[in-house]
């Protein structure tokens, strides 16, 4: 029997797309991997189609550890208009309360302390959160409320920017599974008048550099000359995903038993523990694994060499 044809590249690397307003994460994802002619891709957390800003697409074995990218920490702008309280949490739902503003400056900044640090959220109905194999999304769109029970989040930052009444513009610093769009209807309510999203844009993933951003109009013109040495020339190195863990360089030995998901034992001198980025003496990027204190690699997610 023959194998199926490969629809398209073996190549590996993130994309740090700039994603433009009113496009979904998944339909530029399937843009994205059609102009690398990707076998494989995929991106680290959706943003809404109202939202703009840094979506990391992961290429080829990249899409291995897209799940540090979807665990790591967000930054955002946020500009939420006061006094009106949206069904979606955001302006492309309907206004289901208006309020009149009678907040200041002041009671806004006096108000951001109780929406900083380790605090639970209830999950907005307009979110891919599923239930029962469905997300909530196709609920809410039916009219239906489904209880969701308060999660865990953390805002390492709520930073005032500025206040032009009604609109209020805000810089977050957040950990996974956070919600601005419920971040703000909560901060609306708290603050007694409503509010919702009138813009988001996402400006910081993990430790990604914004300036390394490209954006969807500058992706076009670069697929238009048709050389795709030099699309590839603005991937990000697979292991940029997995930067904040420590680096181990193996022996030839140990690489190539690391290479088949043996495991192999070490002179643990920089005494490492947990999840560590793997090299080969070549410096090759081999994948991640744990290591205890038996000080013993144990390969969890490696790269076809």
């Amino acid at each position: 029997m023959s194998r199926p044809r490969k629809r398209g590249r073996d190549i590996d690397g993130i994309f740090l797309l700039d994603k433009p307003q009113g496009m979904s994460s998944n339909d530029i994802l399937q843009k994205v991997k059609r102009i690398y002619q990707a076998n494989k891709a995929g991106h680290t957390g959706a943003l809404d189609p109202l939202a703009t800003g840094m979506l990391p697409i992961c290429l080829g074995e990249a899409t291995k550890f897209s799940q540090f990218l979807l665990d790591a920490d967000k930054r955002y702008q946020v500009i939420a208009k006061l006094g009106e309280r949206t069904d979606t949490s955001d302006a492309e739902g309907q206004i289901v309360k208006t309020c009149s503003v009678n907040v200041t400056e002041q009671d806004i900044i006096h108000a951001l302390p109780h929406f900083r640090g380790d605090i639970m959220q209830v999950p907005t109905m307009f979110s891919a959160l599923k239930h029962n194999g469905k997300p909530l999304y196709e609920y809410a769109r039916a009219g239906i409320t489904v209880e969701r029970e308060a999660r865990p989040i953390t805002i390492f930052e709520l930073n005032f920017i500025r206040y032009d009444a009604p609109n209020l513009v805000l810089d977050v610093h957040c950990s996974k599974g956070t919600y601005i769009r419920t971040l703000v209807d909560d901060l609306g309510e708290y603050l007694g008048c409503g509010a919702h999203v009138t813009m988001l844009r996402r400006t910081a993933v993990s430790d990604y550099p914004i300036h390394s951003m490209i954006t969807w109009e500058q992706l076009q013109k670069l697929a238009e000359q048709n050389d795709l040495s030099i699309l590839d020339s603005y991937l990000l190195p697979v292991d940029s995903a997995v930067s904040k863990l420590p680096e181990l360089m193996l022996t030839e030995e140990q690489t190539k038993s690391v290479s088949f998901g043996q495991r192999v034992k070490f002179v643990n001198e920089q005494k490492l523990n947990g999840q560590v980025r793997l090299f080969s003496p070549q410096k090759q990027f081999l994948g991640v694994a744990e290591i205890g204190l038996d000080n013993v690699v144990r390969p969890s997610r490696m790269v076809n060499l």
